[in-house]
């Protein structure tokens, strides 16, 4: 105990004055004060705007060459790691593996707290080292006070390996910096209303920094065609109806032939309205998608079609 590090200077360890009486609060003034204290995540997510954008154009470059996304985190950080990767391949139709979330403690720590395993840096490099990180792949560290040693020694050690390194954080870079970071993503949302609870504004801002990573990656990589998930994996019906839907307002099919179209192109939605729109077969269609990387509207184009 005598060797623990100070930590209440950092951002996210002091007292909001707005709350000091927040035990004595009704349960409508418990509210309103944290809907005013939540404007303060937009206001980060805008401050940190030219951080997120070299995020998504580094990441986007990344995969498109063959690398993989990783996220890494302990406690509400990991876990909101996890759950981003975990939506991108029914979102996007992407395999696995390309964007993988990394908690301490493994899967068990996604629902059971394990926050004394954050402590441990070697666990961290072994992460990384387990999951063969390179120098083709980027490694996001999620950390709201900066500190963790688990992410310090994961990043550590990818950044060894040669991958870019991006760093989450809701502390400013005058309180804690690492090196070999490549973009310092800084979500500064002040003091939580219940202080050192980073699960609230600072997880608020941290998942909302990860929506807009994730999709406008994808975005870049072809994964979507104006602003419809062209790529959805139509894999139950919600998403199969949504996938119908796509069809029918992007082209002048009516449900019926919708789903005809769908079902010949083995439910790929951005391929079907390949075929649509070139009179392509399904074969002929996946080759030229192949050829684009999957980019739908340039593949269209080189035939020179035009689309709205």
């Amino acid at each position: 105990m005598k060797d623990l590090v100070e930590r209440g200077h950092l951002l996210t360890e002091q007292v909001n004055p707005n709350s000091q009486n927040l035990d004595q609060m009704t349960a409508l003034e418990i509210v309103d004060l944290f809907n005013q204290e939540d404007t303060q995540t937009i206001a980060a997510i805008a401050a940190a705007r030219l951080a997120l954008a070299e995020a998504i154009d580094c990441t986007a470059t990344a995969l498109r060459q063959g690398g993989r996304l990783f996220y890494i985190g302990a406690g509400t950080s990991g876990r909101l790691g996890v759950l981003d990767a975990a939506e991108c391949p029914p979102t996007f139709c992407t395999p696995p593996e390309l964007v993988q979330g990394i908690i301490a403690g493994g899967a068990e720590a996604l629902v059971r707290s394990s926050e004394g395993l954050e402590d441990q840096a070697e666990a961290g490099a072994e992460a990384i080292a387990q999951r063969q990180v390179t120098d083709s792949d980027v490694v996001v560290g999620i950390a709201a006070g900066g500190t963790t040693p688990y992410v310090h020694g994961a990043l550590q050690a990818a950044h060894q390996r040669g991958a870019t390194i991006i760093f989450i954080a809701c502390v400013p870079i005058e309180q804690v910096s690492l090196d070999g970071v490549k973009i310092n993503i800084r979500l500064l949302v002040g003091p939580e209303v219940l202080a050192g609870s980073t699960r609230l504004k600072a997880g608020t801002a941290t998942k909302l920094a990860l929506n807009i990573l994730s999709t406008g990656v994808m975005v870049k990589l072809g994964k979507v065609y104006g602003n419809r998930m062209v790529d959805v994996a139509a894999t139950n019906t919600k998403l199969q109806d949504r996938a119908l839907r796509i069809l029918q307002d992007l082209t002048d099919l009516n449900r019926g032939e919708a789903v005809t179209l769908l079902e010949q192109s083995n439910f790929q939605v951005k391929l079907a309205l390949l075929m649509h729109w070139t009179g392509l077969d399904r074969e002929a269609g996946d080759c030229l998608l192949t050829d684009h990387q999957g980019n739908l509207r340039q593949a269209v184009q080189s035939l020179n079609r035009t689309i709205s």
